[in-house]
Protein backbone atom coordinates (compact mmCIF):
# COMPACT_ATOMS: atom_id res chain seq x y z
CA UNK A 1 0.00 0.00 0.00
CA UNK A 2 2.83 2.21 0.86
CA UNK A 3 4.58 1.33 -2.29
CA UNK A 4 1.51 2.07 -4.28
CA UNK A 5 1.18 5.40 -2.59
CA UNK A 6 4.72 6.23 -3.38
CA UNK A 7 4.20 5.31 -7.06
CA UNK A 8 1.17 7.51 -7.20
CA UNK A 9 3.12 10.35 -5.65
CA UNK A 10 5.91 9.91 -8.15
CA UNK A 11 3.41 9.81 -10.97
CA UNK A 12 1.90 13.03 -9.72
CA UNK A 13 5.30 14.63 -9.51
CA UNK A 14 6.12 13.45 -13.05
CA UNK A 15 2.82 14.76 -14.29
CA UNK A 16 3.47 18.04 -12.52
CA UNK A 17 6.95 18.20 -14.08
CA UNK A 18 5.51 17.60 -17.52
CA UNK A 19 2.98 20.33 -16.95
CA UNK A 20 5.73 22.63 -15.79
CA UNK A 21 7.79 21.81 -18.89
CA UNK A 22 4.79 22.39 -21.07
CA UNK A 23 4.08 25.61 -19.29
CA UNK A 24 7.65 26.72 -19.73
CA UNK A 25 7.46 25.89 -23.42
CA UNK A 26 4.21 27.72 -23.60
CA UNK A 27 5.77 30.69 -21.88
CA UNK A 28 8.54 30.76 -24.51
CA UNK A 29 5.95 30.86 -27.14
CA UNK A 30 4.31 33.57 -25.19
CA UNK A 31 7.51 35.58 -25.33
CA UNK A 32 7.43 35.31 -29.06
CA UNK A 33 3.80 36.03 -29.01
CA UNK A 34 4.26 39.42 -27.57
CA UNK A 35 6.59 40.19 -30.52
CA UNK A 36 3.92 38.91 -32.87
CA UNK A 37 1.16 40.67 -31.04
CA UNK A 38 2.71 44.13 -31.31
CA UNK A 39 3.34 43.46 -35.01
CA UNK A 40 -0.28 42.56 -35.47
CA UNK A 41 -1.20 45.52 -33.41
CA UNK A 42 1.21 47.61 -35.51
CA UNK A 43 -0.26 46.19 -38.66
CA UNK A 44 -3.66 46.82 -37.29
CA UNK A 45 -2.66 50.28 -36.27
CA UNK A 46 -1.07 50.81 -39.71
CA UNK A 47 -4.21 49.66 -41.34
CA UNK A 48 -6.13 51.86 -39.00
CA UNK A 49 -3.77 54.67 -39.82
CA UNK A 50 -4.26 54.05 -43.51
CA UNK A 51 -7.95 53.92 -43.01
CA UNK A 52 -7.74 57.03 -40.93
CA UNK A 53 -5.59 58.66 -43.56
CA UNK A 54 -7.96 57.58 -46.28
CA UNK A 55 -10.80 58.75 -44.12
CA UNK A 56 -9.04 62.07 -43.65
CA UNK A 57 -8.37 62.24 -47.36
CA UNK A 58 -11.96 61.41 -48.00
CA UNK A 59 -13.00 64.05 -45.56
CA UNK A 60 -10.66 66.49 -47.27
CA UNK A 61 -12.01 65.42 -50.63
CA UNK A 62 -15.51 65.85 -49.33
CA UNK A 63 -14.61 69.18 -47.87
CA UNK A 64 -12.85 70.02 -51.09
CA UNK A 65 -15.94 69.08 -53.03
CA UNK A 66 -17.96 71.19 -50.68
CA UNK A 67 -15.54 74.05 -51.06
CA UNK A 68 -15.30 73.72 -54.82
CA UNK A 69 -18.92 74.60 -55.48
CA UNK A 70 -18.51 77.42 -53.02
CA UNK A 71 -15.58 78.70 -55.05
CA UNK A 72 -17.52 78.22 -58.24
CA UNK A 73 -20.58 79.80 -56.76
CA UNK A 74 -18.53 82.78 -55.64
CA UNK A 75 -17.58 83.69 -59.20
CA UNK A 76 -21.15 82.91 -60.16
CA UNK A 77 -22.28 85.50 -57.68
CA UNK A 78 -19.76 87.92 -59.09
CA UNK A 79 -20.69 87.16 -62.65
CA UNK A 80 -24.40 87.24 -61.91
CA UNK A 81 -24.49 91.05 -61.96
CA UNK A 82 -22.44 90.94 -65.15
CA UNK A 83 -25.06 88.72 -66.72
CA UNK A 84 -27.73 91.11 -65.55
CA UNK A 85 -25.80 94.09 -66.86
CA UNK A 86 -25.11 92.35 -70.15
CA UNK A 87 -28.75 92.47 -71.22
CA UNK A 88 -28.79 96.14 -70.25
CA UNK A 89 -25.93 96.74 -72.66
CA UNK A 90 -27.70 94.72 -75.30
CA UNK A 91 -30.87 96.67 -74.78
CA UNK A 92 -28.91 99.87 -75.12
CA UNK A 93 -27.46 98.65 -78.38
CA UNK A 94 -30.91 97.64 -79.51
CA UNK A 95 -32.19 101.12 -78.80
CA UNK A 96 -29.45 102.53 -80.98
CA UNK A 97 -30.07 100.00 -83.71
CA UNK A 98 -33.79 100.63 -84.05
CA UNK A 99 -33.55 104.18 -85.47
CA UNK A 100 -30.59 103.10 -87.61
CA UNK A 101 -32.82 100.65 -89.43
CA UNK A 102 -35.26 103.43 -90.22
CA UNK A 103 -32.77 106.00 -91.44
CA UNK A 104 -29.19 106.77 -90.33
CA UNK A 105 -29.98 110.41 -90.84
CA UNK A 106 -32.56 110.26 -88.07
CA UNK A 107 -30.00 109.34 -85.41
CA UNK A 108 -26.83 111.10 -86.32
CA UNK A 109 -27.51 114.38 -88.04
CA UNK A 110 -24.15 116.03 -88.59
CA UNK A 111 -23.98 118.94 -86.22
CA UNK A 112 -20.84 120.94 -86.82
CA UNK A 113 -18.55 121.08 -83.80
CA UNK A 114 -18.13 124.27 -81.91
CA UNK A 115 -15.30 126.27 -83.29
CA UNK A 116 -15.54 124.52 -86.68
CA UNK A 117 -12.58 125.57 -88.78
CA UNK A 118 -13.05 127.37 -92.05
CA UNK A 119 -11.58 124.40 -93.90
CA UNK A 120 -14.04 122.00 -92.28
CA UNK A 121 -16.91 124.35 -93.10
CA UNK A 122 -15.84 124.53 -96.75
CA UNK A 123 -15.70 120.74 -97.01
CA UNK A 124 -19.10 120.28 -95.39
CA UNK A 125 -20.75 122.97 -97.55
CA UNK A 126 -19.32 121.58 -100.78
CA UNK A 127 -20.39 118.07 -99.88
CA UNK A 128 -23.96 119.28 -99.40
CA UNK A 129 -23.87 120.97 -102.80
CA UNK A 130 -22.58 117.78 -104.43
CA UNK A 131 -25.39 115.78 -102.86
CA UNK A 132 -27.96 118.30 -104.06
CA UNK A 133 -26.48 118.18 -107.56
CA UNK A 134 -27.07 114.43 -107.59
CA UNK A 135 -30.65 114.87 -106.40
CA UNK A 136 -31.46 117.75 -108.78
CA UNK A 137 -29.39 117.22 -111.94
CA UNK A 138 -32.12 119.11 -113.83
CA UNK A 139 -32.03 122.21 -111.58
CA UNK A 140 -32.76 125.34 -113.60
CA UNK A 141 -34.25 128.83 -113.30
CA UNK A 142 -37.98 128.33 -112.84
CA UNK A 143 -39.06 131.36 -114.81
CA UNK A 144 -39.99 130.97 -118.47
CA UNK A 145 -37.95 133.28 -120.73
CA UNK A 146 -36.54 133.41 -124.24
CA UNK A 147 -34.15 136.37 -123.91
CA UNK A 148 -32.57 138.61 -121.26
CA UNK A 149 -35.38 141.17 -121.47
CA UNK A 150 -38.05 138.58 -120.69
CA UNK A 151 -35.95 137.22 -117.82
CA UNK A 152 -35.36 140.58 -116.14
CA UNK A 153 -39.06 141.48 -116.40
CA UNK A 154 -40.18 138.07 -115.13
CA UNK A 155 -37.74 138.24 -112.23
CA UNK A 156 -39.06 141.63 -111.13
CA UNK A 157 -42.62 140.33 -111.34
CA UNK A 158 -41.78 137.25 -109.20
CA UNK A 159 -41.50 139.30 -106.02
CA UNK A 160 -44.13 138.32 -103.44
CA UNK A 161 -45.65 135.61 -105.64
CA UNK A 162 -44.82 132.27 -107.18
CA UNK A 163 -42.83 131.69 -110.33
CA UNK A 164 -45.81 129.64 -111.48
CA UNK A 165 -48.12 132.65 -111.38
CA UNK A 166 -45.53 134.77 -113.19
CA UNK A 167 -45.11 132.11 -115.88
CA UNK A 168 -48.87 132.02 -116.35
CA UNK A 169 -48.98 135.80 -116.71
CA UNK A 170 -45.99 136.75 -118.86
CA UNK A 171 -47.12 135.03 -122.10
CA UNK A 172 -49.86 137.62 -122.54
CA UNK A 173 -47.53 140.45 -121.53
CA UNK A 174 -44.75 139.53 -123.95
CA UNK A 175 -47.18 138.73 -126.73
CA UNK A 176 -48.45 142.32 -126.58
CA UNK A 177 -45.14 144.02 -125.62
CA UNK A 178 -42.24 141.93 -126.98
CA UNK A 179 -39.50 144.59 -126.67
CA UNK A 180 -38.41 147.21 -124.12
CA UNK A 181 -39.55 149.93 -126.49
CA UNK A 182 -43.03 148.41 -126.74
CA UNK A 183 -43.44 148.07 -122.99
CA UNK A 184 -42.04 151.55 -122.33
CA UNK A 185 -44.73 153.08 -124.57
CA UNK A 186 -47.60 150.95 -123.22
CA UNK A 187 -50.74 152.19 -121.51
CA UNK A 188 -50.14 151.65 -117.77
CA UNK A 189 -53.74 150.63 -117.17
CA UNK A 190 -53.53 147.91 -119.78
CA UNK A 191 -50.29 146.61 -118.26
CA UNK A 192 -51.84 146.67 -114.80
CA UNK A 193 -54.74 144.57 -115.98
CA UNK A 194 -52.38 141.97 -117.41
CA UNK A 195 -50.24 141.88 -114.27
CA UNK A 196 -53.15 141.80 -111.82
CA UNK A 197 -52.80 138.02 -111.08
CA UNK A 198 -49.25 138.51 -109.79
CA UNK A 199 -50.28 140.80 -106.93
CA UNK A 200 -48.98 144.31 -106.20
CA UNK A 201 -49.72 144.89 -109.88
CA UNK A 202 -49.58 148.71 -109.75
CA UNK A 203 -46.11 148.80 -108.23
CA UNK A 204 -44.93 146.07 -110.58
CA UNK A 205 -46.33 147.92 -113.58
CA UNK A 206 -44.38 150.99 -112.58
CA UNK A 207 -41.17 148.92 -112.20
CA UNK A 208 -41.32 146.99 -115.49
CA UNK A 209 -42.30 150.07 -117.50
CA UNK A 210 -39.59 152.09 -115.75
CA UNK A 211 -36.84 149.54 -116.48
CA UNK A 212 -38.08 149.28 -120.08
CA UNK A 213 -37.69 153.04 -120.49
CA UNK A 214 -34.19 152.88 -118.97
CA UNK A 215 -33.21 150.08 -121.36
CA UNK A 216 -34.57 152.08 -124.27
CA UNK A 217 -32.98 155.38 -123.27
CA UNK A 218 -29.72 154.33 -121.63
CA UNK A 219 -28.75 150.95 -123.11
CA UNK A 220 -30.09 151.03 -126.66
CA UNK A 221 -32.94 148.67 -125.91
CA UNK A 222 -30.56 145.93 -124.72
CA UNK A 223 -30.21 144.43 -121.26
CA UNK A 224 -26.70 145.17 -119.95
CA UNK A 225 -24.49 142.28 -118.93
CA UNK A 226 -22.77 143.98 -115.98
CA UNK A 227 -23.86 144.01 -112.37
CA UNK A 228 -23.24 147.73 -111.88
CA UNK A 229 -25.49 148.55 -114.83
CA UNK A 230 -28.28 146.14 -113.97
CA UNK A 231 -28.73 147.44 -110.43
CA UNK A 232 -29.41 150.91 -111.87
CA UNK A 233 -32.63 149.67 -113.49
CA UNK A 234 -35.91 150.37 -111.60
CA UNK A 235 -36.94 147.39 -109.46
CA UNK A 236 -33.64 145.54 -110.02
CA UNK A 237 -31.43 144.72 -107.03
CA UNK A 238 -28.42 142.45 -106.65
CA UNK A 239 -30.61 139.36 -106.35
CA UNK A 240 -32.44 140.04 -109.61
CA UNK A 241 -29.21 141.09 -111.27
CA UNK A 242 -27.49 137.80 -110.43
CA UNK A 243 -30.47 135.84 -111.76
CA UNK A 244 -30.11 137.66 -115.08
CA UNK A 245 -26.31 137.47 -115.18
CA UNK A 246 -26.16 133.79 -114.31
CA UNK A 247 -28.98 132.52 -116.50
CA UNK A 248 -29.04 134.94 -119.45
CA UNK A 249 -25.33 135.76 -119.77
CA UNK A 250 -23.63 132.77 -118.15
CA UNK A 251 -21.83 134.95 -115.61
CA UNK A 252 -21.64 133.43 -112.10
CA UNK A 253 -23.77 134.92 -109.36
CA UNK A 254 -25.41 133.89 -106.10
CA UNK A 255 -29.15 134.40 -105.89
CA UNK A 256 -30.01 135.11 -102.26
CA UNK A 257 -33.77 134.69 -102.19
CA UNK A 258 -35.89 133.66 -99.20
CA UNK A 259 -35.22 129.95 -99.76
CA UNK A 260 -31.48 130.49 -100.04
CA UNK A 261 -31.38 132.58 -96.87
CA UNK A 262 -33.34 130.01 -94.89
CA UNK A 263 -31.31 126.99 -95.92
CA UNK A 264 -27.80 128.39 -95.57
CA UNK A 265 -28.64 129.43 -92.01
CA UNK A 266 -30.10 126.00 -91.23
CA UNK A 267 -26.93 124.42 -92.55
CA UNK A 268 -24.87 126.90 -90.51
CA UNK A 269 -22.91 128.13 -93.47
CA UNK A 270 -23.41 131.60 -92.05
CA UNK A 271 -25.43 133.31 -89.35
CA UNK A 272 -25.73 136.56 -91.33
CA UNK A 273 -29.21 137.87 -92.07
CA UNK A 274 -28.55 140.61 -94.61
CA UNK A 275 -28.59 139.34 -98.24
CA UNK A 276 -25.31 141.03 -99.18
CA UNK A 277 -23.52 139.55 -96.15
CA UNK A 278 -24.97 136.10 -96.88
CA UNK A 279 -23.83 136.41 -100.47
CA UNK A 280 -20.29 137.32 -99.39
CA UNK A 281 -20.06 134.58 -96.73
CA UNK A 282 -21.35 131.80 -98.98
CA UNK A 283 -19.30 133.03 -101.93
CA UNK A 284 -16.13 132.34 -99.92
CA UNK A 285 -17.07 128.67 -99.55
CA UNK A 286 -17.39 127.85 -103.25
CA UNK A 287 -15.47 128.53 -106.43
CA UNK A 288 -17.01 131.37 -108.40
CA UNK A 289 -17.69 129.17 -111.41
CA UNK A 290 -20.23 127.16 -109.40
CA UNK A 291 -22.22 130.02 -107.89
CA UNK A 292 -25.14 129.95 -110.34
CA UNK A 293 -25.76 126.21 -110.12
CA UNK A 294 -25.30 126.35 -106.33
CA UNK A 295 -28.16 128.85 -106.24
CA UNK A 296 -30.38 126.56 -108.29
CA UNK A 297 -29.59 123.53 -106.12
CA UNK A 298 -30.35 125.35 -102.88
CA UNK A 299 -33.53 127.02 -104.16
CA UNK A 300 -34.81 123.76 -105.67
CA UNK A 301 -34.27 122.00 -102.35
CA UNK A 302 -35.92 124.80 -100.40
CA UNK A 303 -39.03 124.69 -102.58
CA UNK A 304 -39.38 120.93 -102.70
CA UNK A 305 -38.24 119.51 -99.36
CA UNK A 306 -36.74 122.00 -96.89
CA UNK A 307 -39.83 124.19 -96.53
CA UNK A 308 -40.08 127.14 -94.20
CA UNK A 309 -42.87 125.83 -91.95
CA UNK A 310 -42.85 122.06 -92.37
CA UNK A 311 -39.51 120.73 -93.62
CA UNK A 312 -39.75 117.14 -94.83
CA UNK A 313 -36.77 115.96 -92.78
CA UNK A 314 -37.74 112.30 -93.03
CA UNK A 315 -37.55 112.43 -96.84
CA UNK A 316 -34.49 114.66 -97.10
CA UNK A 317 -31.53 113.18 -99.00
CA UNK A 318 -29.01 115.32 -97.13
CA UNK A 319 -30.41 114.72 -93.64
CA UNK A 320 -27.14 113.13 -92.40
CA UNK A 321 -25.34 116.39 -93.26
CA UNK A 322 -27.93 118.78 -91.86
CA UNK A 323 -27.38 120.39 -88.43
CA UNK A 324 -31.07 121.38 -88.38
CA UNK A 325 -32.38 117.84 -88.84
CA UNK A 326 -35.47 117.31 -86.70
CA UNK A 327 -36.99 120.76 -87.12
CA UNK A 328 -39.54 119.19 -89.43
CA UNK A 329 -41.37 115.87 -89.84
CA UNK A 330 -38.92 112.96 -89.39
CA UNK A 331 -41.31 110.09 -90.08
CA UNK A 332 -40.52 108.96 -93.66
CA UNK A 333 -44.12 108.25 -94.64
CA UNK A 334 -45.46 111.50 -93.23
CA UNK A 335 -42.56 113.44 -94.71
CA UNK A 336 -43.30 112.11 -98.20
CA UNK A 337 -46.69 113.78 -98.05
CA UNK A 338 -44.97 117.16 -97.63
CA UNK A 339 -42.96 116.92 -100.85
CA UNK A 340 -43.79 119.42 -103.59
CA UNK A 341 -43.50 119.77 -107.33
CA UNK A 342 -42.13 116.81 -109.24
CA UNK A 343 -40.95 115.21 -105.97
CA UNK A 344 -44.56 114.95 -104.90
CA UNK A 345 -46.02 114.33 -108.35
CA UNK A 346 -47.26 117.90 -108.80
CA UNK A 347 -46.80 120.16 -111.85
CA UNK A 348 -43.73 122.34 -111.74
CA UNK A 349 -43.43 126.11 -112.00
CA UNK A 350 -42.65 126.43 -115.70
CA UNK A 351 -45.04 126.08 -118.60
CA UNK A 352 -42.03 125.41 -120.86
CA UNK A 353 -39.42 123.66 -118.69
CA UNK A 354 -36.09 122.31 -120.01
CA UNK A 355 -36.08 118.87 -121.57
CA UNK A 356 -33.89 117.50 -118.76
CA UNK A 357 -36.64 118.38 -116.31
CA UNK A 358 -39.23 116.56 -118.38
CA UNK A 359 -36.93 113.54 -118.76
CA UNK A 360 -36.64 113.39 -114.97
CA UNK A 361 -40.41 113.11 -114.61
CA UNK A 362 -41.21 116.78 -114.16
CA UNK A 363 -44.66 117.96 -115.22
CA UNK A 364 -45.16 121.30 -117.01
CA UNK A 365 -47.30 123.86 -115.22
CA UNK A 366 -50.79 124.52 -116.64
CA UNK A 367 -51.41 127.85 -118.40
CA UNK A 368 -53.48 130.56 -116.80
CA UNK A 369 -57.17 129.72 -116.97
CA UNK A 370 -56.63 125.98 -117.28
CA UNK A 371 -58.50 123.68 -114.82
CA UNK A 372 -56.77 123.92 -111.45
CA UNK A 373 -54.49 126.72 -112.61
CA UNK A 374 -56.18 129.30 -110.43
CA UNK A 375 -55.06 127.63 -107.18
CA UNK A 376 -51.60 126.62 -105.98
CA UNK A 377 -50.68 123.29 -107.52
CA UNK A 378 -48.17 122.34 -104.88
CA UNK A 379 -49.52 123.32 -101.50
CA UNK A 380 -48.50 126.60 -99.92
CA UNK A 381 -47.07 129.10 -102.41
CA UNK A 382 -43.32 129.40 -102.67
CA UNK A 383 -41.61 132.75 -103.05
CA UNK A 384 -40.21 133.67 -106.40
CA UNK A 385 -36.56 134.40 -107.09
CA UNK A 386 -37.08 138.04 -107.94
Amino acid sequence: MAAAARKAAVAKKAAAAKRTAKNSAGSGTGKRAPSKVPAEKTAASGTAAKRAASGTAAKKAVSAKKLTPAKKSAPAKKTAPAKKSAPAKKSASVKKAVPAEVSPARITPAKPPRGESHTALVRRARRIDRELADVYPYAHPELDFENPFQLVVATVLSAQTTDLRVNQTTPALFAKYPTPEDLAAADPEEVEEILRPTGFFRAKTKSVMGLSKALRDDFGGEVPGRLEDLVKLPGVGRKTAFVVLGNAFGRPGITVDTHFQRLVRRWQWTDAKEPDKIEAAVGELFPKTGWTMLSHHVIFHGRRICHARKPACGACPIAPLCPAYGEGETDPEKAKKLLKYEKGGFPGQRLNPPQAYLDAGGIPAPPLGAPGAGSPVSGSPARGTG
